[in-house]
């Protein structure tokens, strides 16, 4: 019955809720007797192991009381003999004995999980195998973030710093300010993270990364040439070229898994590298406390209360922080408009030119509330210039996120909008 379920859901019809009342009910109760018939033979299964090990105990005293006694003589040479021919210890034979039974219990309990398991793993396909470099022995298996419990203490860190020119910090981060991993960070953070960057000399030849190591740095070209490569069919191929202002190794960092490719210099090169540690305390978790920040806020916004939790994390992860100074404008009256916008903080005022040129406020925004909603809906250009009364932070989702993650509230927004003064 419960591969059936599972066979059903394959084929599109893909939950109870796809059934009528009645029948998911009987399907319930059918899965609950399942489950009870489940439980009955892993009790007559563990009856059954105690009982036999009480039947071995008896059998193993009976045979020690039976069996003849031998003289002391005779002892010490059936021990020499054992000794001799480099027999087992009793403690090892002891040892293997309980493997082989742990071993047949073990195939025991996987037959039982194979008659009466999930079978949603039935979906799983046998025939993946995950790529080489995440087999070999000694490097991390998977992709995950690191785990800190209490056999991995997170240490207190102490950022290193290196001195730089100021037209070198500005080279840093006018490249960092392009990448999604830093753009985010606040001040402090950049300024931590532009100290930690230390600069290395890279001779032509020198291959810095090697295809399925682990990843203790990541790279930013300040000058030179490098080739990315990859053995495929055990060959060595060029799959990428990087230049001045890209950054390469992050992906390791960022996800805990071996490096992709091999990276070597095609010329002599200029590089600031970045450590793990820094990285890991800096940038990952960053990204970690801004996703939990902008959940907390998302979830004061009215709008968004019918959202479920997923959307909302979604919605999180592609929200992009602005900081406005007081009179700053951030939308005009006219635009093309592509981007919608939540205000976190401060306070700002809409306006509207007039026949004639005159201004007019039509609406002001404080925390929680939006506006840009109404150019993506409709298609049309902005219908008010938006400006910042005083110094204010702004979250902007682009148009394709707002359609796939918002589009579900395309009614409440139109219901919104009949309030707007015209």
């Amino acid at each position: 019955m419960v591969r059936w379920l599972a066979e059903r859901s394959k084929a599109g019809k893909d939950s109870l809720y796809s059934l009528g009342v009645g029948e998911a009910e009987r399907l319930r109760n059918e899965i609950r007797e399942l489950q009870d018939e489940i439980k009955v033979l892993s009790d007559k299964v563990g009856d059954a192991k105690a009982k036999g090990e009480e039947k071995k105990e008896e059998t193993e005293k009976k045979e020690e009381t039976e069996a003849p006694q031998d003289s002391p003589g005779e002892k010490e040479e059936k021990e020499e003999k054992t000794e001799g021919a480099g027999g087992k210890e009793e403690g090892e034979e002891a040892e293997e004995e309980e493997e082989k039974e742990d071993k047949k219990n073990n195939d025991d309990e996987s037959e039982e999980e194979d008659d009466f398991g999930d079978d949603d793993e039935d979906d799983v396909d046998d025939d993946w195998k995950p790529p080489t470099a995440y087999m070999k022995k000694g490097q991390r298996g998977s992709v995950s973030a690191e785990a800190y419990g209490a056999f991995n203490q997170k240490q207190a860190f102490e950022p290193p710093v290196y001195e730089k020119s100021s037209e070198q910090e500005e080279r840093i981060n006018a490249v960092l300010s392009k990448s999604f991993l830093f753009n985010a960070l606040s001040k402090d953070d950049l300024k931590v993270i532009l100290g930690a960057f230390l600069e290395k000399k890279i001779s032509a030849g020198d291959r810095i990364i090697q295809e399925g190591d682990d990843g203790d740095v990541m790279f930013l070209i300040e000058s030179g040439a490098f080739d990315c490569i990859k053995k495929i069919d055990g060959v060595d191929k060029v799959v990428k070229k990087c230049g001045q202002g890209d950054v390469f190794g992050e992906l390791a960092l960022l996800y805990n898994c071996p490096r992709a490719a091999s990276v070597e210099a095609t010329e002599e090169a200029v590089v600031w590298q970045l450590d793990r540690e820094t990285f890991s305390h800096i940038v990952r978790d960053a990204s970690a406390k801004r996703r939990d920040n902008f959940m907390d806020f998302l979830k004061t916004v009215p709008l968004f209360k019918p959202l479920e939790s997923y959307d909302l994390m979604q919605l999180a992860d592609c929200l992009q922080q602005q900081t406005l100074e007081a009179g700053e404008t951030i939308l005009k009256q006219g635009d093309p408009g592509d981007t919608f916008y939540l205000v976190e903080d401060g306070d700002l005022v809409a306006t509207k030119t007039r026949d004639g040129g005159s201004q007019e406020e039509v609406h002001h925004y404080k925390r929680g509330d939006y506006f840009g909603e109404l150019a993506l809906l409709k298609n049309e250009p902005r219908a008010a210039t938006v400006s910042a009364k005083t110094e204010s932070k702004v979250c902007k989702i682009d148009r394709k996120s707002f359609k796939n993650i918002l589009g579900q509230l395309e009614a409440q927004f139109k219901e919104a909008a009949q309030k707007y003064k015209p």
